[in-house]
């Protein structure tokens, strides 16, 4: 079973900015969509940007601009470059599938980021 383990989280100023990686196991990975979703306190977990197999991205409204989603397929990761971070962006990031949630969610990665 593909297990994924999200990481590069952290604690930052308003303005900063993040990479966050999320490795895979498995080869099934590469003919996913990927999706990088988060979860705020007392909030549902939402799709904040997806990429498809051969790269076609998109973000939601909140991110556009913003954050960038890729993948490198060799190396079974999904990467998500967030830059001019605000608070609102404050959440438990994770990976996953799109549409479907197809694997079993990993530990996610917290960011935070302060004003």
């Amino acid at each position: 079973q593909v297990q994924l383990v999200e990481s590069g989280g952290g604690l930052v100023q308003a303005g900063g900015s993040l990479r966050l990686s999320c490795a895979a196991s498995g080869s099934i990975f590469s003919r996913n969509t990927m999706g990088w979703y988060r979860q705020a306190p007392g909030k549902q977990r939402a799709l904040v940007a997806r990429i498809t197999s051969n790269g076609f991205t998109n973000y939601a409204d909140s991110v556009k601009g913003r954050f960038t989603i890729s993948r490198d397929n060799a190396k079974n990761t999904v990467y998500l470059q967030m830059n001019s971070l605000k608070p609102e962006d404050t959440a438990v990031y994770y990976c996953n599938g799109w549409p479907t949630v197809s694997f079993r969610w990993g530990q996610g990665t917290q960011v935070t980021v302060s004003s």
